[in-house]
């Protein structure tokens, strides 16, 4: 068989494993090679070569890479839970900068408990034991859930239409990832688990530097929003896809969709009853990642801030750019607009220094074309019950507003932070919920196809990382975007739309994997949104302009 790896075309052996066929070149990779893709597809390195195609590996500095390599990481750790507790299993709630937040059940979790699990997943990695995919037709599963009397991976077998079930085991311990994994326990070596609030944190490397653990940082607010939205959607019974499935089947997911969007309505009332408390505060910066629903929450502030008698006026960042040949570039040497520096700060505070000094000011309205501000009249001056509203990706960055007070400001992070999981050991990543709403989005109201988005996701997930969430934790308050229901909405329309991606692109494998978390979740028809949802952003049909 022949396989093209990079530039050059290397010969293997028909059915041999890419671990075997391609073993010079994982030995000669900088970082660990945990999976590969083969013909467009990501594939574990058992994967039999059956066919001519391209290879490309991945190691732990791609997303992918980092993604298989966390899948196995929670694998070995619930390995090695189970022989300490055999009749107790832990449960991921949430992940949190490069770690994952879990709890044990009703086990007070000691030090001595963090040891423990510890060692057994060192040991663990340190045979070097092999994970092996295995495959099974339904009767052979029905039989194996039964014999077992387990719900690991169960959810692949309720899926009807799904006539192989896979699971992954390793010695005696078997699960399943809803993803490929390492196919050997000694990949994972860069890891540690640590005593956290009144659970533990899985910590594990990042992209940039995929050899050693980051310094830990404490995200304690972000951290209060995830725990916040876990408890309500635990006591709904509301926090797993298969519970989410039986509302749509029993036909009372309209309870769930009307209890999330009150939730959204309450949190925003309490901002913006917040804000009001504090007449010192003239200016409310909102940020966070693509596909939050930034403009939608903006709106439904400004509606509860005119409750409160205090009317929003927005100004964007936008209209402050330097001038073109100011702008910095990027390692590449392309223009960076994401960087605080493409912002012409200078002016900016002078123009926010003169609104909230009761001045009036004429607005800049920059023209992308030429790349250089225009002034055409535009005047602004800020009332006595007037606040200014600023949306934009360094809104938390206190560079962006350096010359205003900081009893003047008011920070609001918000996020699609999703607590809706697979089943125990597996999260549904809100990563992924905010790419589905871009995919949809940009088919809806921009005409982009879900290739066009995906091949620019990278790239804007790289200037989130930048710019927005080292500053999270300066938001006076952080905003959950996330509706536990909006996947099975989502669905309906993402799915055709992912399905025009063919074998031969590039994406075709990311279409894949987003495919691959849609088939589980049970459809929810677009007319149960209510019209002032956030959803509805991403959707159409809603109340707001966008």
């Amino acid at each position: 068989m022949k396989i093209q790896i990079k530039d050059k075309i290397i010969e293997v052996k028909e059915k041999s494993i890419i671990s075997e066929a391609l073993k010079n070149e994982i030995e000669k990779s900088k970082y660990t090679v945990i999976g590969a893709i083969y013909n467009n597809e990501y594939v574990d390195l058992n994967k039999t070569i059956d066919e001519d195609g391209t290879v490309e590996l991945l190691d732990i500095s791609t997303k992918e890479g980092i993604r298989a390599y966390r899948r196995t990481l929670i694998y070995i750790f619930a390995k090695a839970l189970r022989k300490i507790f055999p009749e107790n299993q832990a449960t991921v709630n949430y992940q949190m900068a490069n770690a994952i937040y879990c709890d044990i059940g009703n086990i007070e979790v000691t030090d001595e408990i963090i040891k423990k699990i510890n060692k057994e997943m060192k040991e663990i990695v340190e045979k070097d034991l092999p994970i092996t995919l295995t495959t099974m037709n339904r009767e052979e599963a029905e039989e194996f859930f039964t014999k077992n009397n387990t719900k690991r991976g169960l959810l692949q077998f309720e899926l009807k239409s799904n006539q192989k079930i896979y699971m992954y085991f390793c010695e005696d311990y078997f699960n399943y990832g809803y993803g490929i994994m390492a196919n050997r326990t000694g990949m994972i070596k860069t890891f540690n688990v640590i005593k956290y609030d009144k659970g533990l944190l899985i910590r594990y490397p990042s992209i940039e530097n995929p050899n050693e653990l980051p310094d830990f940082m404490q995200n304690k607010k972000l951290k209060w929003a995830f725990d916040e939205y876990n408890e309500i959607h635990k006591i709904l019974g509301m926090n797993a896809v298969y519970m989410l499935n039986e509302a749509v089947k029993q036909k009372t997911i309209k309870d769930a969709i009307m209890l999330d969007e009150a939730l959204h309505e309450k949190k925003i009332a309490n901002i913006a009853d917040k804000i009001a408390e504090n007449r010192k505060i003239k200016m409310i910066l909102i940020a966070g990642p693509s596909s939050s629903g930034k403009t939608t929450f903006a709106q439904r502030l400004g509606i509860q801030l005119r409750i409160n008698k205090i009317k929003p006026v927005t100004i964007s960042v936008d209209n402050y750019f330097v001038e073109r040949k100011d702008t910095p570039k990027d390692e590449n040497g392309k223009y960076n607009f994401e960087a605080i520096e493409a912002i012409d700060l200078e002016l900016f505070n002078e123009h926010l220094t003169k609104l909230l000094a009761g001045e009036e000011v004429e607005m800049p309205q920059f023209d992308f074309v030429e790349g250089t501000k225009r002034y055409k009249g535009n005047k602004l001056k800020l009332k006595e019950d007037e606040v200014l509203v600023i949306e934009g990706i360094h809104c938390l960055n206190d560079r962006l507003t350096s010359r205003i007070p900081k009893e003047q400001k008011f920070k609001i992070y918000i996020s699609a932070l999703t607590v809706l999981n697979m089943d125990r050991y597996t999260k549904v990543s809100s990563s992924d919920v905010r790419l589905i709403r871009r995919i949809v989005r940009d088919y809806q109201f921009r005409g982009y196809s879900a290739k066009h988005t995906i091949e620019g996701w990278s790239s804007v997930t790289r200037g989130e990382v930048e710019n927005i969430f080292p500053f999270q934790e300066e938001a006076d308050v952080i905003f959950n975007t996330s509706l536990i229901y909006e996947l099975g909405v989502l669905k309906g329309i993402a799915t055709p739309i992912l399905k025009e991606i063919t074998k031969d692109e590039k994406e075709y494998a990311e279409a894949q994997r987003l495919l691959g978390i849609l088939k589980y979740i049970r459809s929810i028809p677009e007319s149960e949104v209510p019209t002032n949802s956030l959803l509805k952003e991403f959707v159409g049909g809603g109340d707001f302009k966008y």
